[in-house]
């Protein structure tokens, strides 16, 4: 299951660039303390403007009867209906924009009498506003048209210096919030809330035939933001498991896209250190950076151990090739040493000419050691350039003679070749050489354009090459003419030449003769 699983996900998985996965994963992180932030400071302001709304309500009703008892109790006759729009009724309130006044000062003492209308309203209202308050929690004030308060423990005191009592007896009704003065914070972390040491006053005006004759002031302190939570507490929970999943989710891919593969990697690199080459496992959530990653150390560790291979041959065929030549001068020395003066000139002459001749050998093997050294670490230059049909007259002049001619097939304007030119003479002198020596008599060089290349074929006339032995001509220190001198490293020399300028050589099978391709890329113009 959990195989398929991850099966799927790798198909349909985008490939995502690491800088792009890092910065959404940043990006996220650093915007969750914002998020909560917001969301606290607009879930307390919705608290505080839920409460304004509820006052707002309750005044409304508790006007609206006020209103009620102090008309005529007879009802007027029903006259035609108006058509009534209705529309939702604004918040003042904002805990970001809204001034907090100071807490509310203590009803002032005055000579005034309170108006006979308005104490008749509050006597009537008085088991209302009971039950109300009882219910709601609020404090209910009602108000004459004077200020005088007609309830409460302040009753007959005056607070026509408020200002939102001076709006309501003008006809306006209005909310203000104010200090709370008798607040106590009831737990700790209550200084996170901004709405904690606040009361909503809600002033509304009492109408009678159109007339304002009496007030109403009701106050409650907004809901608790810790108290909301707590009612709320099961979206709250949901939201905090989906942040806690979704960051768990987010460690786990870039656990597996990025963490691992590197760990993994990290582990492959260091056995290839100690000699041993391990695949590391690709992942299944990729991305371009850590693909690219692996395919660059695979890359690696192809070249390290073609590089190692090639090093254990080349020491292996070089300890060969010098043992040879070598045991031979030492057996003579040997036998100079031990027998030297009881040779004839002759013999003498004979070992020497072989010691000589084994001492040349060894200094031809040094020399050409010295040439693939040179030729597997060349650069080749990103400017060089070469004039195809020049070259290729000069070395049929230098090689052609009356026992080995060469023919040249070219077309009437030859190209320009991006390699340079002692490189391409050297591969083509070695080329036509080792034809002569395998005793062809005849070589012809065409000269063709394929796909932005050049294509030179070199065919001579000569025995050819054996098919057993055609898969070994370029590996270092193979030859079949080693009696006669040679090396074996010549072929090798010119394909680390051509290789240095992005050519390559190749052998094409033939029913006569060898059978060369060289490709060499054009010089831009």
């Amino acid at each position: 299951m959990t195989s398929a699983i991850k099966a799927w996900i790798a198909r349909y998985w985008p490939v995502l660039r690491l800088r792009t996965i890092l910065l959404g994963t940043l990006l996220f992180v650093a915007a969750l303390p914002g998020f909560g932030a917001i969301f606290l400071r607009v879930y307390e302001n919705a608290l505080v403007r839920r409460t304004e709304a509820e006052l707002v309500a309750q005044g409304a009703a508790l006007a609206a009867s006020a209103a009620v008892v102090a008309s005529d109790p007879v009802a007027p006759e029903p006259g035609p209906s108006e058509a009534v729009r209705y529309h939702d009724r604004m918040t003042e309130v904002d805990l970001r924009a809204s001034p907090v006044l100071p807490a509310r000062p203590p009803a002032s003492q005055t000579r005034d009498r309170p108006d006979g209308l308005a104490v008749g309203i509050a006597r009537r209202m008085m088991p209302a506003f009971q039950e109300t308050k009882l219910t709601t929690l609020s404090s209910i004030l009602i108000l004459d048209r004077q200020g005088l308060v007609l309830n409460g423990r302040e009753g007959g005191r005056s607070l026509a210096d408020l200002p939102e009592i001076k709006a309501a007896l003008a006809g306006k009704a209005v909310t203000v919030l104010r200090r709370n003065e008798g607040y106590i914070a009831p737990y700790p972390l209550t200084w996170l809330s901004r709405a904690g040491n606040i009361r909503l006053h809600h002033a509304r005006p009492i109408r009678v035939d159109g007339k304002v004759v009496a007030a109403l002031l009701l106050s409650r302190s907004p809901r608790a933001l810790f108290l909301g939570l707590y009612e709320d507490r099961g979206k709250i929970m949901l939201g905090v498991v989906s942040i806690f999943l979704l960051l768990l989710v987010l460690s786990a891919i870039l656990s597996r896209a990025i963490v691992r593969p590197i760990e993994g990697l990290s582990r492959a690199t260091r056995s290839l250190a100690s000699g041993r080459r391990i695949a590391p496992r690709h992942p299944s959530l990729q991305v371009v950076e850590i693909r690219t990653l692996f395919e660059d150390f695979e890359q690696m560790a192809d070249s390290i151990e073609k590089r190692s291979r090639y090093l254990r041959d080349f020491a292996s065929s070089v300890s060969h090739e010098f043992k040879t030549p070598l045991a031979a001068i030492s057996g003579a020395i040997e036998l100079l040493q031990d027998h030297g003066m009881d040779m004839t000139s002759a013999d003498r002459t004979r070992f020497l000419a072989n010691m000589a001749a084994d001492a040349e050998r060894l200094s031809r093997l040094v020399r050409r050691l010295m040439e693939l050294a040179r030729a597997d670490v060349l650069m080749g230059e990103q400017d060089a350039s070469v004039e195809a049909g020049p070259l290729l007259a000069a070395v049929a002049d230098a090689l052609g003679g009356r026992e080995f001619t060469i023919a040249l097939a070219l077309p009437e304007q030859a190209p320009i070749l991006a390699i340079d030119p002692d490189a391409l003479e050297a591969v083509l002198m070695t080329l036509a050489d080792n034809a002569r020596q395998a005793g062809a008599t005849r070589m012809r060089i065409g000269l063709t354009i394929q796909d932005g290349f050049a294509c030179l074929d070199l065919v001579d006339d000569g025995p050819g090459i054996p098919e057993g032995d055609r898969g070994k001509i370029f590996d270092p220190f193979f030859t079949s003419k080693r009696e006669q001198g040679g090396t074996g490293l010549g072929l090798a020399i010119a394909r680390s030449l051509l290789e240095a300028y992005r050519a390559d050589l190749s052998l094409l099978l033939s029913s006569q003769g060898a059978h060369f391709r060289l490709l060499c890329p054009l010089a831009s113009k």
